[in-house]
């Protein structure tokens, strides 16, 4: 009795072990959001952003307002003594009200568009998804449904800007570039203020409590955010707003302004100006033609609304990803035709695959992997995942097409124009390369992340797509 007993004991213990085991790895399951620990190393580097982030964008634009693009001549100068901190901060242009007032109308224009006009442009543009749209399921569970008009937006607001130019003139057409710096002053603000009520609110008053994480570091809190999905009112929701507007959709404004800046200041335009503006217009309408998958893409699938999406969408996107026509302003470049087309070339083929990578697998999420790619049925790896609400739910990972080739092909083919941009201001200073170098990093640090995400949200079987897709952008390199 006493040895049965025993057994008996060790058996219970034994189970209780392994329903210990299987609770934590339900537990950890769940967990496929940002982290909820923070290491010293990504909280230094989170409180490096905070102070010196605002100070790079200041930094560049400084740089061309004050020193014609050049990088290293501030610097020299400071390490000479020929100038100072002071003097610097002296000649920049400060904060205008009548910059304030531009911000504000353009702010407000945005959220009007946004929340009080319901898209109608899927109705009459054949092929467009637009209007009410689900989005990806969140860590709780929950699937949000999104106003999807950012195309339409982006086509009222050039429209007026091109009658404005044409027929109205209630501003000038540089308008943007004249004001600039007066202007990041303003979009500092609204990030910050955005910012810091997303942090606020996921305290006192969160849209979803379940999509709330807490780290138990402020700092990391504060920059990465805590909500999910922070929204006020049932359509105004705080990540795809402001990653696409007010930011996405003044790229191109931008981008218009520099170049009636350029016709003003030399009489023409230069083909390498005309190049960077169809370019990166091709970007841009590509992302609102696709807004509706936007939805699936790790910004709003993943990422905790903070001052990382707040105050980056405010601020870095607007101001780093317009350098390269900033730069022309100051250095026109008229490349040869070769040149020119090279870049074209360049640029036309990294957005084809950009395109048709995305497009791959929105075909074989909407249908369920039951369509062609690439002339074949395709292959996958079949994965389930737990929310925290406790549901259990299946996917599939494509492993066919490009998703074949890289696991994230897709970044390859941005990076591809990335690099075109930066090339059409040709070789003459480095400011412009900045770019191409940010993305890089963006986009491996995101391959990084996403896919220790997914190693936790899908487990072994991440394993199983990894050797089977063993290259993350470059076959054979990385």
């Amino acid at each position: 009795p006493e040895t049965n007993g025993a057994m008996e004991a060790t058996r219970r213990r034994t189970q209780d072990s392994a329903r210990e085991k299987a609770s934590a790895q339900r537990a950890q399951s769940v967990q496929w959001g940002r982290s909820w620990e923070v290491d010293w190393f990504s909280l230094i580097s989170v409180i490096g952003l905070l102070c010196f982030a605002p100070f790079i964008v200041y930094y560049f634009v400084m740089a061309c307002d004050q020193y014609q693009c050049s990088i290293g001549q501030p610097l020299f100068e400071l390490y000479r003594g020929e100038t100072t901190l002071l003097s610097i901060w002296a000649r920049t242009p400060s904060f205008t009200w009548s910059a304030a007032k531009i911000y504000a109308i353009w702010v407000a224009f945005q959220v009007f568009l946004y929340i009080c006009v319901p898209d109608f442009t899927h109705k009459i543009i054949p092929g467009y998804v637009g209007g009410v749209q689900d989005g990806a399921r969140t860590p709780a569970g929950l699937i949000n449904k999104y106003e999807i008009n950012g195309l339409q937006c982006w086509l009222i607001t050039h429209a007026l800007w091109l009658a404005n130019a044409h027929y109205f003139h209630w501003f000038s057409p540089t308008i943007i570039f004249d004001n600039w710096i007066p202007l990041m002053w303003c979009a500092n603000i609204l990030g910050y203020t955005v910012s810091t009520f997303a942090f606020i609110k996921a305290y006192c008053f969160p849209t979803n409590s379940e999509d709330c994480k807490f780290t138990g570091n402020i700092f990391y809190n504060y920059m990465m955010g805590i909500e999910f999905n922070p929204r006020i009112g049932k359509w105004f929701d705080f990540k795809l707003f402001f990653n696409g507007r007010p930011g996405i959709v003044a790229w191109t404004l931008i981008n218009l302004s520099y170049m009636a800046k350029q016709q003003e200041l030399y009489g023409h335009i230069t083909n390498s100006m005309i190049l960077v503006n169809v370019l990166q217009a091709i970007y841009v309408l590509d992302f609102f033609w696709n807004e509706a998958w936007y939805l699936k893409t790790i910004d709003i699938c993943h990422d905790h609304f903070g001052w990382y999406l707040g105050w980056g969408d405010c601020v870095w996107l607007p101001y780093l990803y317009t350098l390269q026509g900033l730069y022309l302003v100051y250095h026109p470049v008229q490349l040869s035709n070769g040149h020119m087309l090279a870049i074209l070339l360049l640029g036309l083929v990294g957005y084809y695959i950009f395109r048709s990578t995305n497009h791959q697998k929105d075909l074989f999420r909407r249908t369920n992997g039951s369509c062609s790619i690439w002339g074949r049925k395709p292959t996958y790896i079949d994965c389930s995942y737990r929310s925290a609400d406790g549901g259990i739910h299946r996917s599939k990972l494509l492993t066919s097409g490009f998703w074949g080739v890289s696991r994230h092909f897709n970044y390859t083919g941005d990076l591809m124009g990335s690099l075109a941009y930066c090339a059409a201001c040709g070789f003459g200073h480095i400011l412009p390369y900045f770019y191409i170098v940010y993305m890089t990093i963006l986009l491996v640090h995101r391959c990084v992340r996403d896919e220790h995400r997914c190693s936790s949200k899908y487990g072994k079987e991440w394993k199983r797509y990894t050797d089977a897709v063993p290259y993350r952008l470059i076959p054979g390199v990385f």
